[in-house]
């Protein structure tokens, strides 16, 4: 009796643990959580990979817009002589540059030979007069004209994102810079807008700016809007931080300006002091020094001299420019 009393107890305490074991134990495990995870990661799957898909997308259609932009940067890399007179500002054709070089270096060459310094003089006078100064000139212009550009720039930017927030379209935007900015930033976005007129799209048109003024500015401008134009986004967040970049570029290049005025005033006095020294010689016993250019030694001296300060001065101009 008591055998199978316990028998029956066994059985019956196997039985509520089975069946505690069939209905508690999950919730106990963590397995139906588990399993409530599983489902609904499994639920909310397809949107994950859509939207990586759509991220990996809009990578892809930035990554070829800026390879397209490289390419075309890279072919239309060579500078014509043409494409430097319009980056200088100057309205000239190319025919009337290379006329107004040449009258330049004949009136060069003709100076000293009437005057009796040698062919050789005239020869390096009127070289230099004809095609190394009109093109140092450019340089300049195009300098000033950069430094110009960059200091209205950031405003330009501002004004347009102001212009997007507030419900103007981008092209209505930049038609206000190229009407109330100063110059030359007003003729570039006018160029802009001109060239869209004719049927460029505005993103090209945009970045074709970078082949008027090449400065990396431009560059970032043309690139940001063409990328916007082709992949779309929030362009007035995107141009608000292309506008940042500008003033620290800026605020950098100013720091480094000043950084660098003792290093370039000491360049100064080390570059000037040697003529001025010649000078005041020759001011005071002419005799003395005239030896330099009477006597073929002296020529001679002359000449290395020349060559050797000009490549200080020249090694020193690169220690104190900064490319950034």
């Amino acid at each position: 009796m008591n055998l199978q009393t316990l028998a029956m107890a066994f059985m019956a305490a196997t039985a509520v643990g089975g069946v505690a074991w069939v209905f508690l134990y999950p919730a106990l495990s963590g397995e139906a959580k588990a399993e409530k995870r599983r489902s609904a990661f499994a639920r909310t799957a397809p949107a994950v990979r859509q939207v990586d898909r759509a991220q990996r997308s809009r990578r892809e259609q930035i990554e070829g817009s800026l390879r397209e932009i490289e390419q075309r940067q890279k072919r239309d890399s060579k500078i014509t002589l043409n494409d430097r007179i319009a980056q200088a500002g100057l309205s000239w054709s190319k025919e009337k540059f290379l006329i107004v070089s040449g009258i330049f270096g004949a009136v060069c060459f003709a100076v000293p030979m009437f005057s009796g310094a040698g062919p050789i003089a005239a020869v390096g006078l009127a070289f230099a007069a004809g095609f190394g100064l009109p093109r140092w000139l450019l340089g300049f212009l195009k300098t000033r004209r950069e430094k110009a550009f960059l200091r209205a720039l950031p405003d330009a930017v501002d004004v347009i994102v102001r212009g997007i927030k507030a419900g103007l379209p981008l092209f209505e935007s930049i038609k206000v810079v190229a009407a109330d900015s100063p110059e030359p930033l007003k003729s570039e976005f006018a160029a802009i807008i001109e060239t869209q007129a004719i049927g460029m799209p505005l993103g090209e048109a945009c970045a074709r700016l970078y082949e008027r003024m090449p400065v990396p500015e431009a560059n970032f401008f043309g690139i940001v809007i063409a990328i916007q134009q082709k992949s779309g986004g929030n362009l007035s967040e995107a141009l608000g931080n292309l506008s940042k970049v500008l003033r620290d570029r800026k605020k950098m290049a100013e720091k480094i300006q000043a950084m660098s005025m003792e290093a370039k005033a000491s360049a100064a006095i080390i570059g000037s002091l040697p003529p001025v020294v010649m000078m005041l010689v020759y001011l005071t016993t002419p005799d003395y020094i005239a030896m330099l250019w009477t006597h073929p030694t002296g020529r001679l001296m002359l000449a290395g001299c020349v060559l050797w300060m000009s490549a200080g001065i020249f090694v020193m101009k690169k220690m104190i420019n900064f490319d950034f």
